[in-house]
């Protein structure tokens, strides 16, 4: 192994003398004695940037990984934004939330220690709790800002900070720039002395949890004499649990069956080590505590408990809904109540608005179509859809990667918690009628046409993969196939951003001036001539937050009946996975198999 070279080896030492941290310590003290240069230059070649998700990356030493001298360095620069951009902000106060992470807890006391000691306010939640708890916690208290630390479903070894604004969103231009620009400004070496230890002024923030709880639950109460169904719940080893529980029994539901096993806030996720419940195998244990108790329903929270997959029973055994499934099924809800006047929020006169992303199936337009209600299609990420609705009220909004905001008027992000009950209460509805939610898609399909979806991920490994899946995409977006699985393409590339484009209806942009969107890095093919109401097209684009290129794939046909489906389903589902595996070698002919995410209705 090479010896460091001394710029490195005088970087990694300059942080572990400032380290607070015993374990990031004895991890450089290790790298430091093994010369092992291509370990601290991954740790030192650069610094996390901070953007309009906040950062997110493994636990580690150094300032591309996560640790307490770089949570220092966001709430130091965070305290210098406030304190010399918006001053106002410095009395309103800043709320603080952790999940169960590693480190977590530790995180936030720095992040509030370094924020108070600023002269900024801060509210400080009693525990770890779930994100949308901290986001309904920004709006309650009428705080300028929230910091969440949290990784959201990211595997084990990672933890995060998100930071959300007054309206209890995530972050949006131009501020999150000038915030990151703030953050970059501040050398965490040079932190104010004292910053990691000792007591330190806050407001707490208790009653939130409480206030939130309450009134989730005001508007999910059984009616008289509703059957009961049972229902297990698992949490992922997250912060779900006990407070879904208490959700549910201040609505008067009995409470679920939990899986054991993952119930407690964990940070060494045991029974998985990647806790993301789109994964395939992540709801095993539950689906055999399911089979175990007689269950109904499966309800999983994932670790901050921002999202919600859900099982359900079938003819072939227990299955799970794709994000899109369990989205048009919520939205259909959302649309049904205020057709009957019981809307899920309080529009206040102003016209109601549901909203979607670009990579999520279509099927909400064609329901909002449906119900005379406008469909805004936005970018992937809540800090976009929680804003869909502009002056108009937004009344739910959903992207197929398990986020719903069911109650957009209490949290402006994706709430597993809120979504969970409206899931209970619109399955209890279906088996009063001796039916499951798979009837109820049935229904929609017959009424609105069959929509299957399916999703592909190409990997990469470490920067050189990154940049090869970035050089493949330039490729096809310079020279995009002309056929894809033997159809034509014709391209949308919403890189070629418009001034004030808000909706992208199937790609296609229609301006709203006064709430624009900026371009964004997807690619949509557009696949085939649509006939009778059939369609098909592909959607490219980098994640946001991981070294991953996601394909997404929608087809959509119409279905005359009831008879019809099965094999329409396995017809269309068929497609989409011909569609995904086309545009997977597009992008890296002759690569390894990458990871499916099942088509699904």
């Amino acid at each position: 192994m090479s010896e460091p070279d001394g710029s490195l080896t005088a970087a990694a030492s300059a942080w572990r003398d400032a380290d607070p941290d015993p374990r990031t310590r004895a991890e450089l003290d290790q790298l430091l004695a093994s010369g092992d240069t291509a370990a601290l230059a991954e740790r030192f070649d650069g610094s996390l940037a901070f953007g309009t998700a906040g950062i997110r990356a493994e636990i580690g030493a150094g300032p591309m990984r996560m640790n307490r001298l770089v949570a220092g360095r966001v709430a130091a620069g965070l305290a210098r934004y406030i304190t010399t951009r918006d001053p106002a902000a410095a009395a309103a106060g800043v709320a603080v939330g952790y999940d169960g992470r590693t480190n977590s807890a530790v995180f936030a006391a720095d992040v509030a220690r370094i924020l108070s000691r600023a002269g900024v306010r801060v509210w400080m939640l009693p525990a770890a709790l779930p994100t949308p708890v901290l986001a309904f916690t920004v709006r309650h208290v009428h705080a300028a800002y929230g910091v969440m630390v949290t990784a959201s479903h990211n595997p084990r070894q990672y933890n995060g900070i998100k930071v959300y604004v007054r309206d209890g969103g995530q972050l949006l231009p131009p501020v999150d720039e000038e915030i990151a620009a703030a953050i970059s400004a501040v050398s965490p070496l040079d932190l104010p002395a004292g910053w990691a230890e000792g007591p330190f002024d806050f407001t707490p923030a208790d009653e939130s949890v409480h206030a939130y709880v309450t009134a989730v639950a005001a508007k999910g109460r059984p009616s008289p004499g509703t059957r009961r169904l049972k229902v297990v719940n698992t949490a992922l080893h997250g912060v779900g649990d006990a407070p879904l529980r208490a959700v549910l029994d201040a609505a008067g539901w009995p409470a679920p069956v939990p899986v054991t096993a993952q119930q407690q806030p964990d940070a060494a996720f045991p029974t998985l080590p990647y806790p993301n419940p789109e994964e395939p195998g992540v709801l095993d244990l539950a689906r055999e505590t399911a089979e175990q108790a007689g269950a109904d329903l499966v309800l999983a929270t994932d670790p901050d408990a921002d999202r919600l997959a859900v099982m359900v029973p079938g003819p072939a055994g227990w299955q799970a809904l794709t994000g899109d499934e369990l989205g048009a099924l919520l939205g259909d809800a959302a649309l049904t109540r205020l057709a009957r006047g019981e809307p899920l929020v309080d529009p206040g006169g102003r016209p109601p608005v549901v909203a979607t992303t670009v990579v999520s199936g279509s099927l909400l337009r064609r329901l909002a179509q449906a119900a005379g209600v406008r469909c805004v299609t936005t970018l992937t990420g809540f800090k976009w859809i929680a804003r869909a609705g502009g002056d108009d009220v937004l009344v739910y909004g959903y992207e197929q990667a398990t986020g719903y905001a069911v109650r957009p008027d209490l949290v402006a992000d994706k709430d597993g918690i809120s979504a969970a009950l409206l899931v209970l209460q619109l399955a209890t509805e279906e088996a009063q009628r001796g039916r499951t939610l798979l009837d109820r898609l049935d229904d929609i399909a017959l009424a609105h046409g069959l929509h299957v979806t399916g999703q592909r991920l190409l990997h990469a490994g470490g920067a050189a993969g990154l940049a090869r899946l970035a050089d493949a995409v330039e490729q096809v977006r310079k020279e995009p196939p002309r056929l894809l699985a033997g159809q034509p393409v014709t391209v949308t590339d919403l890189r070629e951003g418009v001034p004030g484009v808000v909706d992208l209806a199937g790609g296609q942009a229609e301006r709203s001036p006064g709430r624009p969107i900026p371009p964004a890095d997807v690619l949509i093919w557009h696949v085939g001539a649509s006939a009778l109401g059939a369609s098909a097209r592909v959607m490219i684009r980098p994640s946001g937050t991981e070294p991953e290129l996601k394909i997404y794939a929608e087809v959509a046909r119409p279905v005359r009946s009831r008879a019809e489906l099965a094999a329409a389903r396995a017809s269309a589902a068929g497609q989409a996975e011909q569609l995904l595996a086309a545009a997977a070698s597009a992008l890296e002919p002759g690569a390894q198999e990458p990871t499916t995410k099942g088509a699904n209705s």
